[in-house]
């Protein structure tokens, strides 16, 4: 690691310790409401008004210039968390937001549940902070960090490659979905278009991809005991001499019945949702509505088509209808 960056390592260390009191134990994750507040209303409403709790508006007046890279980072969560989940019974719903902002957990029940759901909200909601902060640093938003100059000048001469350019320097996010999918881009150099020579980084993957992988870490989450001793085991008795993996999804409950709708927990159920009748996946009528069976109707769109321009100067389009079969959960 050269100098410049031993000289900046504390104040990154102080950057992450401070973003650390976003994730306070047992907190409702306040915070993550700023993903859905219009643009410009967080900053107008200042840190004393913001829906945070003590330490967060601490670090909010602190360190104002991490809340755009906050409220981006929510915003990714919440919205990868609804892509992964949408055609799943528990579609990652979130409260609207009203007037009286973040005076409930976001994601309702699921926030504190202790079931697989928590723990996957909690860990694409930290790597979106991660990615966004990472992001912000690279593009020089921060005066605390920067982008990894630390690559630079190695590489394989052999090879006719350097390491070079401004990688993104996830150092300071560390959090195993975002390093894990780091990949290098290059350019090359060289007469006439010939790569003889090529500068490499490394950038962040598209937050898509880190959806995926948590997801498939949500396919294969491991439920654990609530009643730890001296350290953490697996719930099921058969199963507890294997080694839980560091970076594997841990949940303390059972999901509960998404099916139906239990208005004390907030738990909406699927009745009206679309499916696919011919899908066998998640999505499928058959396992989102439950084996209560579908309704079908018949839905009418009327849009402009076969448009053509005629000179001079306006556009004629024919009036196209057609009909489309809407299956939704009894």
């Amino acid at each position: 690691m050269d100098t410049a960056a031993l000289l900046a390592l504390p104040r990154l260390c102080a950057l992450w310790a401070a973003l650390l009191a976003l994730f306070p134990c047992g907190a409702q994750g306040n915070w993550m409401w700023l993903g859905i507040a219009s643009f410009g209303v967080p900053e107008k409403l200042g840190c004393a008004n913001l829906p945070l709790n003590s330490r967060q508006k601490e670090l909010c007046k602190r360190k104002p210039y991490l809340l755009p890279s906050i409220r981006e980072g929510a915003r990714l969560g919440i919205q990868e968390c609804r892509s992964q989940f949408k055609h799943e019974r528990w579609n990652c719903v979130v409260s609207a937001a009203g007037p009286a902002l973040g005076t409930s957990p976001l994601f309702g029940y699921e926030l504190s549940s202790g079931t697989k759901e928590t723990a996957f909200i909690y860990a694409v909601m930290a790597a979106g902070l991660v990615h966004s902060v990472t992001r912000s640093c690279s593009a020089g938003n921060m005066t605390e960090c920067s982008c990894d100059t630390t690559l630079q000048n190695g590489g394989s001469t052999s090879e006719g490659w350097h390491w070079g350019g401004c990688s993104d320097d996830v150092q300071y996010g560390m959090w195993f979905a975002v390093a894990k999918l780091m990949s290098v881009d290059c350019r090359c150099h060289g007469v006439s278009g010939s790569c003889a020579v090529k500068t490499c980084w490394k950038t962040l993957s598209s937050f898509e991809k880190i959806g995926h992988l948590l997801k498939d870490k949500y396919e294969n989450s491991i439920q654990i005991s609530d009643k730890i001793k001296r350290k953490m085991r697996r719930k099921e008795k058969d199963q507890r001499k294997i080694p839980i993996p560091k970076d594997d999804l841990l949940y303390v409950n059972k999901s509960p019945n998404y099916c139906v709708e239990d208005k004390k927990l907030g738990i909406p159920g699927t009745q009206g949702r679309e499916c696919n009748r011919t899908s066998e996946g998640a999505d499928g009528c058959n396992l989102l509505c439950c084996g209560r069976g579908y309704n079908t109707h018949v839905v009418r769109h009327v849009e402009r088509c076969e448009c053509k321009f005629i000179w001079c100067c306006y556009v004629r389009c024919r009036r196209c209808e057609s009909m489309t079969d809407v299956h939704t959960c009894k």
